[in-house]
Parts: structure tokens; C-alpha cells; sequence
């Protein structure tokens, strides 16, 4: 479902724009309708007012939660079925944020990601990815919102830009606060401008090198990490936020004094934030997380060269919940069932 399909269900009971924007505001912020001494949805058209019960409750059932995994980090990840029976995963982060997804698996096939293993499975539509939120803030506050959750945002552009637009609006979260997350594709540089809320901006950028960018990111767009650094930079300058690049460190990958060398180049003087993240190991895949000794180096050694470097653990890694990790343990039987003769 789509936010705008939501909108026109509500014109067509009469509502006006104001009463479009009450119903959004209530669902996507969690506030119940029937608040203060007056509740809100007296100030309704009749017929809207009539409808109210079931478009709530259609609303509640876009993402409903399956199973919840705390982290002894204070995050939490949430894997929620969508009104199809397909599942995603969303995560409360810390200090308010929340992870969601934008696609039921992936298509970009990064060969470290549990996600991509599977391809693309379906498109989340945008009052899905707000549904995300919505059901989140039922648990705990939200003031962020980063798209780095299943799924690419730049092949789901219109739906995540729509929910993005609800978010900045309606939804209560500063513009800066929407984190949109992208390995490069040439139409995110084109439409995030044109928006009337601009997110931040976070490429994921993995290594310096094109060709090991090829191997680690295979569907992803053929660009260079220098085009991609400088169509990162530009969009940094215009909105005045700083590029958040994201650098899953694998073992004996992309952990290299070359690597190091690489990201100096790339990035001395631009306006740009290094989120170093060493790899949240996957059993099945053949991949291995460094040492936090070396990744602290890593980080030291790239803060001296005057790179904005911050080490961040992956939530989740306790209970073994990297993206398309809860996913794939739930679906796991229904698979095997399904082979069955």
C-alpha cells in the first residue's frame, strides 16, 4: 500500500487536506484518536469518522510484529509480517533511532549481506515502510529513521521517497534525522534534491578499489568510488549535511594498509563522516569480522589523517541478527515444508 493511496481513500469520504493530515499525523506519531476532552476525530467529516475503525486497523495489520530480539546494547530487532505474510526486519537502535526496510530482500547481491543471498523478493510500499515507524513508536520513542535496513532505497525510489516525505512532514522528524542509505545509483543524486525534505545522505562505500567494489557489490551501479565520492560531495555541500560513508570491515578484505591509503584520497577535505562497522558475522557465509583491537587502529589510524572515522558495533551481533539473518531463520522451516513431496 501506498501513502498516497491512503490520502485518496480519505478525499474520496471528504476530507480536506487538514483532515488528511490529522488521520497521517495520529497513525504515523502513535497517538491515539481519542485524546483530551474533545477527541480528535470529532473534528472529521461524517463519513470519514465512519471509516475511521477499519482504515485503523488496516493501517495496524501493514506491519505487525513476529518476534522481537533484545540486544545487550539497548537496541532491538523486530522482524514483522506484512499484511502478504512476507517479513522484514526493522531495528530500535539506541538513543531513539530505528533501522527500517525498504524491500523484501535485496537485488544488489553484496556477497557478505544475508539479505542479498535471495534476490529480490517484492517492493515494500511506502505506508509500509511508515507502518515500520508507526509500530516502533507503539514500543518506544522515535527521532530517527535511517533506510539501512533490507532492501536498496535507490530501487525503490518513489515509495521511499514518499515515506520520507511523510516522516519530515506529519511525522515529527527532523529532515536530517531521515538517513537514506545507498551503495550509488545516479537517480538518488537527481530526485533527493528535488524533495521538499532532503535527508542525509549515507553511501555505503566498502572499499576504494572498482574492481573489488564489482566483486563485493555485483548488482550494484558500475561507478567509480571517486564519481561516487564526488556526487556524494556535492549533494553534501548543497544540503549542508555531511555524507555518512558506511565500511562493513571484513578480515583480510578490505582491512589493508592500501585500503587506508585509498579512503585518504578519497576523502581529505570533503564533508564527509567514516562509519567504520566491523562485519556482523554470518554463519553460511564465508566472511570474517576483525579483531575490535584492529578495527580501533583502523579508526585511530584514519583520525590522524584528518578522516572523520567512527567505529560502530552493528546491533544486534548477541543474537546473532544481521539484516536477513531473522528473516531467513524464520522462513528457513516454511521452505523446507514447501520442498516436501
Amino acid at each position: 500500500m501506498r501513502i498516497e493511496t491512503i490520502r485518496q481513500r480519505l478525499r474520496e469520504q471528504g476530507a480536506k487536506p487538514v483532515h488528511e493530515q490529522r488521520v497521517l499525523r495520529h497513525w504515523v506519531q502513535a497517538i491515539p484518536m481519542e485524546v483530551g476532552r474533545r477527541r480528535a476525530e470529532d473534528f472529521l467529516p461524517l463519513a470519514v469518522r465512519d471509516d475511521l475503525p477499519a482504515l485503523m486497523q488496516e493501517l495496524a495489520g501493514l506491519a505487525r510484529l513476529h518476534s522481537e530480539h533484545p540486544g545487550e546494547d539497548g537496541s532491538a530487532r523486530l522482524l514483522l509480517a506484512l499484511s502478504d505474510g512476507q517479513m522484514v526486519e526493522s531495528v530500535l537502535l539506541p538513543r531513539d533511532g530505528l533501522c527500517v526496510s525498504t524491500q523484501v530482500g535485496c537485488a544488489v547481491g553484496c556477497v557478505f549481506c544475508m539479505t542479498g543471498k535471495e534476490g529480490l523478493i517484492r517492493q515494500v510500499g511506502s505506508a509500509e515502510i511508515v507502518a515500520q515507524v508507526a509500530l516502533a513508536r507503539t514500543r518506544r520513542p522515535v527521532k530517527k529513521v535511517v533506510f539501512m535496513g533490507m532492501g536498496e532505497p535507490s530501487h525503490n525510489l518513489d515509495n521511499v521517497l514518499e515515506a520520507i516525505d511523510l516522516l519530515g512532514t506529519v511525522g515529527n522528524i527532523g529532515h536530517k534525522n531521515l538517513v537514506f542509505s545507498t551503495v550509488g545509483d545516479p537517480r538518488v543524486f537527481e530526485r533527493l534534491p528535488q524533495g521538499r525534505v532532503k535527508p542525509a545522505l549515507a553511501v555505503s562505500l566498502h572499499t576504494t578499489k572498482p574492481d573489488l567494489r564489482a566483486e563485493l557489490l555485483p548488482r550494484a551501479p558500475r561507478m567509480d568510488p571517486v564519481e561516487l565520492v564526488d556526487l556524494a560531495e556535492h549533494y553534501a555541500r548543497a544540503t549542508g549535511y555531511p555524507i555518512q560513508y558506511q565500511w562493513t570491515l571484513i578480515e583480510g578484505v578490505n582491512d589493508g594498509p592500501d585500503e587506508l591509503e585509498g579512503i585518504v584520497r578519497l576523502l581529505k577535505g570533503k564533508y564527509a563522516l567514516m562509519n567504520m562497522i566491523p562485519y556482523n558475522a554470518v554463519e553460511a557465509l564465508p566472511y570474517a569480522r576483525p579483531s575490535w583491537e584492529k578495527a580501533a587502529e583502523i579508526a585511530r589510524i584514519l583520525h590522524r589523517q584528518g578522516i572523520l572515522t567512527k567505529l560502530r558495533h552493528s546491533a544486534g551481533q548477541d543474537v546473532d541478527g544481521g539484516c536477513g539473518q531473522l528473516r531467513a531463520r524464520a522462513e528457513a522451516p516454511v521452505r523446507v515444508h514447501r520442498r516436501a513431496p
